[in-house]
């Protein structure tokens, strides 16, 4: 697995790896730890977790075990809604340094924009960026109202939003909005949730000798969105990381196109109960 992995410039200058390791639902303990240790080993270089998964120790542990420096690692947390508030933001970042076992993150996320609080809790995030505790900060589930509010408050842009992104979902007006103002776009859940039984997908994986989710996955970076695929399987983190010697061509991104549904598999940040 020696496969060179792409990079995306953000609005700020850092440079951050196009695919990445999700650990929603992984678990703490020995099973962050070695799921994060297998795939920095396997090449790697982004690892996003969040205070509300529970398993930071973990995902630390798995840092420090991989023998891979921090410095090539791109490390992302979030803040989670009982945690909101600028006071109770900056505590919550700590919490997670402590956690994790290192001096700085990569990428602070603002987990959902909770009303009343995602302002003062963005203020945070952007103090603790002046003050270089932090390379780069960003949302998540944001959509465009939520954006505008903080672009109208802020002089510090989100360098990525972080949304549930996939074939089914396509969120093409946000995605716009995001590319317009230099905002990264990042996809969580962008796998489907494992539903992948999509004959198009089938038939174009067939084609390039590659499973639906690796032509998934490529769909994702020829867009030049950012994706995390979760698993808990080395054999399928291998897999997801094995996308970057195909392409798809302008045809199939195109056929890929019109499977949009707007089908969520996970909540929906308009009538999510924060």
């Amino acid at each position: 697995m020696n496969q060179q992995i792409q990079r995306i410039m953000l609005n700020n200058g850092t440079s951050m790896p196009i695919l990445g390791l999700g650990v929603f639902k992984v678990g703490d303990g020995d099973a962050a730890k070695d799921v994060v240790s297998y795939a920095l080993k396997h090449g790697y270089r982004s690892i996003d977790t969040a205070s509300v998964y529970g398993n930071e120790r973990g995902v630390g542990l798995g840092l420090a075990s991989s023998g891979i420096p921090r410095e090539e690692i791109f490390l992302t947390s979030k803040v989670f809604n009982n945690e909101q508030g600028y006071k109770e933001t900056l505590e919550a970042y700590n919490r997670s340094l402590d956690k994790l076992q290192v001096s700085y993150l990569d990428l602070y996320l603002v987990h959902w924009p909770v009303k009343g609080k995602f302002l003062d809790t963005y203020r945070a995030l952007v103090d603790l960026y002046h003050e270089g505790k932090v390379k780069a900060i960003g949302v998540s589930n944001f959509q465009i109202s939520h954006l505008k509010s903080i672009m109208e408050n802020f002089d510090v842009i989100p360098a990525v939003n972080q949304i549930e992104l996939h074939p089914l979902l396509q969120q093409h007006t946000l995605r716009d909005f995001c590319a317009l103002n230099n905002i990264a776009i990042e996809a969580w859940s962008p796998l489907m949730k494992g539903n992948l039984e999509i004959p198009l997908l089938q038939e174009i994986g067939k084609k390039y000798h590659k499973s639906v989710a690796q032509v998934t996955l490529r769909w994702h970076i020829q867009n030049n969105s950012i994706a995390i695929p979760k698993s808990v399987h080395f054999s399928y983190i291998r897999e997801n990381f094995d996308i970057f010697d195909f392409s798809l061509s302008e045809e199939e991104m195109g056929e890929i196109a019109t499977l949009n549904q707007d089908k969520r598999f996970g909540p929906n940040p308009d009538n999510f109960d924060f």
